[in-house]
């Protein structure tokens, strides 16, 4: 594929981030992604939350490759995320809250659509930013289902709801990107995902 076309303002952040950093145990793959969140927020502290297991990006980039569906929570993260995908797979992309027009009982609008989007493209990449609740309905479909998902990138951000969310991805046996805490929100989601749409793009 040939290259993706980046503005010389991104390359002279990068560099700026690299000198901050240093020397790290980062993979190439690994800290490309990382690189994109501190570009997104100017905060070096997600060096220390970001959690990658092993073989998600793997999983993340032979899905998008194959043109996977991109489920995200909400539309601040498509938003953030469209440009990329429409410049390399072109991946269907659909926000949850867009997929129910109401919530049903006890649940938000977005964990309803979230749960909508699991049962309709259970082979999706599923990105939060903003929804703990859409996080945690997504992890009891998953806990009940025979199938995982290739990757799940779990970074809402705030405070009701958001650690004990990202604590009940963390036990599941699913690939998954994900911020620890209560930091992380659209842009984080929308980063993430670029950078892996990214990567895809360059190797394929």
């Amino acid at each position: 594929m040939p290259p993706l076309t980046q503005h010389p303002i991104l390359h002279q952040s990068f560099a700026l981030i690299d000198q901050a950093i240093g020397p790290h145990s980062f993979s190439p793959d690994e800290y490309a992604i990382l690189r994109r969140i501190i570009h997104s927020t100017a905060d070096f502290e997600f060096a220390e939350l970001l959690t990658i297991s092993p073989s998600a990006i793997e999983q993340g980039l032979t899905a998008l490759r194959a043109g996977a569906p991109i489920v995200v929570d909400v539309g601040m993260v498509r938003q953030g995320c469209q440009g990329m995908v429409q410049r390399t797979f072109n991946n269907p992309l659909y926000a949850a809250v867009d997929l129910a027009t109401t919530a049903d009982p006890q649940m938000t609008r977005t964990a309803t659509g979230m749960v909508r989007a699991w049962r309709q493209y259970p082979e999706a990449v599923y990105v939060v930013g903003n929804a703990p609740t859409a996080l945690q309905a997504l992890c009891d479909e998953m806990a009940a289902a025979e199938h995982q998902p290739p990757l799940i990138i779990a970074v809402p951000v705030g405070f009701v709801g958001v650690v004990a969310a990202k604590q009940r991805v963390a036990t599941l046996p699913v690939p998954q990107i994900r911020v620890a805490g209560r930091k992380g929100g659209s842009p984080v989601a929308a980063a993430i995902l670029n950078a892996l749409l990214v990567l895809a793009w360059e190797a394929s």
